[in-house]
């Protein structure tokens, strides 16, 4: 029987174009949220993107030839913008698919949810960072949005919508990743969405999870992709693991042999939901996209980023089509070649799916091409200087030592418009 590939690869080239396009219509929101990359604000910022400028990103995004990137509406909150249905409905128009990434406040409504369904948003994502609302509201900063969340997914799923739930996972709450695995599947969630922490924004002051820990996870994910799809974020390394486990299984080599974590997470999932699903779903082949490659960020002034969590400002759409600054911008194109990066990313044979996260790279470096130090894979190709091998080592060991990664670097936007 045929086998669907473990990772897909985009079929267009994607230094030309992107796969997926997030817009942050409005950094206006109402919750203070822990781990936000962003400086959310009650008011919208006086120079975010207008109606008619919106309108105009999306034009240039809809210009491409089919297929057409995807475009996903996020904040902040989208829904503080009166004109968020206008704008779906003229950017579904135009041949985009639409998706929107709400907070879960009380803008968070039925109507609404209805009326942009009807303008043709596709798919809907609310963020549930605990299987139970003491960890997810502390995450949140407000309480109640626990039950809200779980209130609001049935309606979601009525109005026509795709669901996809949100998690970031930190040290202080992936001891319930099994039980809200279970509280996912049960809110009918099509997709879950896992986040590993980025050291930026409000993020930079919690507890991120070890390098081993990261990589016990994320073997855990790959053996849960039966009950439920997986897409991870700032942790391309699941495409890498996914690859590795369909490797070994073809070989007949033992299965991934974990930490105490992945026991404890394994044992808790087999408590909870059996140790296999009734109904296994096909896992969801991961798709090969990462920041720059594939992938944009655009904030609600219009200014461009390789993705939200990689402060390397590379243009802005008021000034220069969103075309242009994607397929020439000196950043956007070191991005896309990971031959020419630093350490043992550069010369991993998964860099081409993988790639590292760039963002965390550049949060704990200073380098967006540098190795990513939360990454345990060792390539046989790397035979690192005593520098190299030092400079990784000293990292490490903040890492391991207290899973708190340093924040100096997160906060200052660079310019990118030249690279590095």
């Amino acid at each position: 029987m045929h086998r669907p590939p473990a990772v897909r690869t985009v079929r267009h080239d994607i230094s030309q174009k992107p796969f997926i396009v997030i817009w942050e219509v409005t950094r206006a929101c109402g919750l203070v949220c822990k781990h936000c990359r962003a400086d959310a604000q009650h008011e919208p910022h006086p120079d975010q993107l207008s109606t008619e400028e919106g309108k105009r990103l999306l034009d240039a995004l809809s210009s491409y030839e089919k297929p057409l990137p995807l475009v996903v509406f996020t904040g902040g909150d989208p829904f503080e913008r009166a004109d968020i249905e206008e704008l779906t409905e003229y950017g579904t128009a135009k041949g985009l698919n639409v998706s929107l990434s709400p907070s879960v406040t009380p803008k968070l409504t039925p109507e609404r949810i209805r009326s942009l369904r009807e303008a043709g948003g596709k798919a809907m994502s609310m963020s549930l960072d605990g299987a139970t609302a003491a960890t997810h509201d502390a995450f949140r900063g407000f309480s109640d949005t626990f039950e809200k969340t779980v209130e609001m997914a049935p309606v979601i799923n009525e109005a026509g919508y795709r669901l996809q739930i949100n998690s970031t996972l930190t040290r202080d709450n992936i001891g319930e990743a099994p039980a809200l695995l279970k509280k996912v599947i049960e809110m009918g969630a099509k997709m879950w969405y896992v986040f590993f922490l980025v050291p930026t924004g409000r993020g930079a002051a919690l507890n991120c999870l070890s390098p081993e820990e990261r990589e016990d996870v994320l073997n855990w994910l790959v053996d849960i992709s039966d009950r439920i799809a997986i897409k991870t974020t700032e942790a391309p390394q699941y495409r890498r693991v996914v690859l590795q486990r369909r490797e070994a299984e073809e070989k007949g080599v033992p299965k991934y042999e974990g930490g105490e974590l992945y026991d404890e997470l394994t044992r808790q999932t087999t408590e909870l939901l059996g140790e296999h699903p009734a109904k296994p779903r096909p896992p969801r082949s991961p798709m090969a996209v990462n920041s720059g490659s594939g992938f944009a960020f655009i904030d609600h002034v219009g200014d461009v980023y390789p993705n939200g969590f990689l402060p390397l400002h590379c243009g802005n759409v008021k000034e220069t089509p969103f075309p242009e600054i994607y397929s020439e911008s000196p950043v956007f194109k070191e991005l896309r070649d990971p031959d020419n990066w630093h350490g043992k990313c550069s010369v991993c044979e998964y860099h081409n799916v993988c790639g590292g996260s760039r963002s965390t790279a550049f949060a704990l470096t200073g380098d967006y091409r540098a190795s990513d130090p939360t990454c345990v894979y060792i390539p046989p190709a790397w035979h690192p200087t005593p520098e190299e091998a030092a400079e990784e080592a000293a990292v490490a060991a903040t890492l391991a030592s207290n899973g708190r990664q340093a924040p100096a670097l997160t906060l200052t936007v660079v310019d990118g418009s030249k690279g590095m």
